[in-house]
């Protein structure tokens, strides 16, 4: 099994990096002050569709070969990579097959569509989405990009950290979400390559626990059934994650969903930008475990912003 390595996402960033938006670094010196520790909030809310998903999707989209590229490209996904796929497709003349749960957002759902993406329902099952996908390869012979399980997806998402650590300079901790693992894949294999002693750290609900389960026993185990108002970290680590996650990751740590709809309404409160739940794990983890970042400086990956306003958690 290849791991990615920095050079990997170095190569990934030169090549997406005129498709994408180089996300700006925020800073707040009233939720430092709430925090006990110097935030840098690095916002992949303003990443196209709304997501850093754009980043892996993108470099998935342009790594294909002209033949891949004919018969298009597959996935299933609860939204943010499902339109982050339909756009980078949509934009490289490639068409898009996109598997999607019944109950996926709304917001996502309509996102999808009007990228142009070809949408099939499912049950909101792993194995609903992967039996789709598998009749949509065999029919059409699109290529499956996998959300998270896939090398230059992975590769893609850990540009935001790349990038971030081009703007501050050697921080104490770097944290990102995880769910499926491809973001803080991407994210532990970029910063550990930049400087092994900043500290990366995975942020998780406590209700949809299996990253943090894994981790702390060194087996790889998927959760059933999660339910959390985080509905981008519903899915289960893969080997691939899971193995770069267990060389590069030092902790993953787990949040309440009330601390998680506590952080969601104090940075749209007091930052006046708009993150999604799954993005505000990670200042929740902070607000949950002050007496560790206490002093130190913390780069945030602020993983999307893509909310169902008629479904908000406060």
């Amino acid at each position: 099994m290849e791991l990615p390595s920095l050079p990997d996402i170095q190569s990934a960033h030169r090549r997406i990096s005129p498709y994408i938006h180089r996300t700006p670094v925020l800073t707040s010196h009233l939720l430092d002050s709430i925090a006990g520790c110097k935030l840098y909030f690095k916002c992949e809310n303003f990443q196209k569709v709304g997501a850093f998903k754009f980043r892996g999707a993108t470099n998935a989209v342009l790594s294909l070969t002209d033949e891949q590229k004919k018969a298009g490209v597959v996935t299933h996904s609860s939204g943010n990579h499902a339109a982050a796929l339909a756009l980078a497709a949509g934009m490289n003349g490639i068409r898009a097959f996109i598997v999607m749960p019944e109950n996926a957002p709304s917001v996502k759902k309509d996102a999808v569509a009007g990228y142009g993406a070809l949408i099939t329902f499912c049950k909101p099952t792993l194995q609903a989405r992967e039996e789709t996908c598998r009749k949509i390869m065999e029919t059409e012979g699109a290529t499956l990009v996998h959300p998270y399980d896939n090398f230059n997806v992975i590769c893609g998402q850990g540009t935001a950290s790349l990038e971030l650590l081009e703007e501050i300079n050697d921080p104490d901790v770097v944290i990102a979400p995880v769910g499926g693992g491809g973001l803080l894949s991407g994210t532990s294999t970029c910063v550990k390559g930049i400087n092994s002693k900043t500290v990366v750290i995975g942020a998780e609900p406590l209700n949809a626990n299996d990253a943090w389960k894994s981790f702390t026993t060194g087996t790889l185990t998927p959760s059933v059934n999660p339910l959390t108002i985080a509905d981008g970290l519903l899915t289960s680590l893969s080997e691939l994650t899971f193995s770069i996650i267990r060389k590069n990751a030092d902790d993953i740590f787990t949040v309440s969903e009330e601390s998680i709809a506590g952080a969601m309404k104090l940075v749209w409160e007091r930052m006046k930008i708009i993150i999604e739940p799954s993005s505000a794990t990670v200042f929740a983890a902070v607000m949950e475990n002050r007496q560790f970042f206490r002093g130190k400086r913390v780069g945030l990956i602020i993983s999307g912003g893509n909310v169902d306003l008629k479904k908000l958690p406060f």
